[in-house]
């Protein structure tokens, strides 16, 4: 593009982004363009022929495409700091949420939601200190409620199914068996050793304490990857506030699909904890979106070794203010990742 038609190119996409609404020649003159509309008609074809604005209809103005707005991100858009309003607002939000690590990531995905008028969302960490004790306890004939106390303090509680029958010998069996091959062991190293041990039939269990024991670890370790991390979604109803998702009641409802399936939306989180920086994701640019036509924004934040633990960011129409959001969620990473590995609040005082 030369230098006229980038000039073009920045404001259709900055006025769609301010109104989103498609932008037609007119609304480019008057926002202080000195080029005629018919000047601008012409620009605006030779952009649409690059592939860089569509028409949504055949009367209608043009707004950018997806790959329009990835090169207006990349090349034509300036990123600075948050405003100093919004970091004041971060600072305080999630300094007043307690020092818990479940309160910081929950405030931080409302925090997010609230500021950007999307969906927040935040994964939380793999756990992987050390094991201090484990225990099964009975809670009905049905159920069991295994609990595991890990070095650190942090205690994991997970309802499990009982088969019919099953004596309370069992449950001390397995916690027994658990506690003498787990602690110390985080459980990825601890998973790894017991199954192996019970798959090549070396642990001394009979059938069903055994079984008890592998549905114990799946449910502890992350095998199934819903249950092992947690995916924090909020602020799903401002998605259906904005005027153009209203009208493709369509899209929302894919959209809102893809929220529910969140092994889906932890492995695109963890795809900014391996780029150790912020992530945009475009519409079609990454297959979950591509029928909603949605935008991400992600960020990873560390624990206190400055070990990328977990990842946060923001879902919404495509048309988000990316100068403001893109910083505003690196920041809150920043922001989390101090008070989950320093274990203080922004002010400053230690747990």
């Amino acid at each position: 593009m030369d230098r006229r038609s980038r000039d073009i190119f920045r404001e259709i996409v900055q006025a769609y982004l301010d109104t989103g609404e498609p932008v037609g020649s007119r609304t480019i003159s008057r926002r202080g363009v000195a080029l005629s509309p018919a000047s601008i008609r012409n620009i605006m074809s030779d952009l649409a022929e690059m592939g860089l604005i569509d028409s949504p209809h055949t009367s209608a103005g043009r707004v950018p495409t997806h790959a329009g707005l990835r090169i207006f991100v990349d090349s034509l858009m300036q990123l600075g700091d948050p405003a100093e309003g919004d970091k004041r607002a971060i600072e305080a939000r999630l300094g007043g949420s307690g020092r818990r690590m479940e309160n910081v990531l929950s405030e931080a995905s409302e925090l997010l939601s609230g500021l950007v008028g999307g969906a927040g969302l935040v994964s939380t960490p793999a756990a992987d200190a050390p094991i201090r004790h484990v225990e099964f306890v009975r809670i009905s004939a049905e159920q069991a409620l295994a609990v595991i106390v890990a070095e650190s303090g942090d205690v994991e509680n997970r309802v499990l199914a009982l088969p019919p029958g099953l004596p309370a010998s069992a449950l001390i069996e397995a916690g027994n068996y658990l506690n003498a091959r787990m602690k110390g062991r985080t459980l990825a190293e601890a998973r790894e050793f017991v199954l192996d041990e019970i798959r090549s039939r070396r642990a001394a269990l009979d059938v069903e304490t055994a079984r008890l024991v592998e549905d114990g670890m799946a449910q502890w370790s992350g095998e199934d990857p819903s249950r092992g991390r947690s995916l924090i979604v909020r602020g799903r109803a401002n998605l259906l506030e904005d005027g153009s998702a209203a009208e493709d009641l369509g899209r929302v409802r894919n959209l809102f699909a893809e929220l529910e399936r969140s092994e889906n939306l932890l492995n695109v989180l963890d795809t900014a904890r391996e780029a150790e920086g912020v992530r945009l994701f475009i519409g079609s640019e990454n297959p979950l979106f591509s029928l909603s036509g949605s935008a991400m924004i992600v960020a990873p934040y560390m624990n206190a070794e400055r070990k990328i633990v977990g990842a946060l960011g923001v879902i919404g129409p495509t048309r988000l203010n990316y100068a403001r959001v893109i910083p505003m969620v690196d920041y809150t990473a920043q922001v989390v990742g101090r008070l989950l590995g320093e274990g203080r609040s922004p002010q400053g005082k230690r747990e």
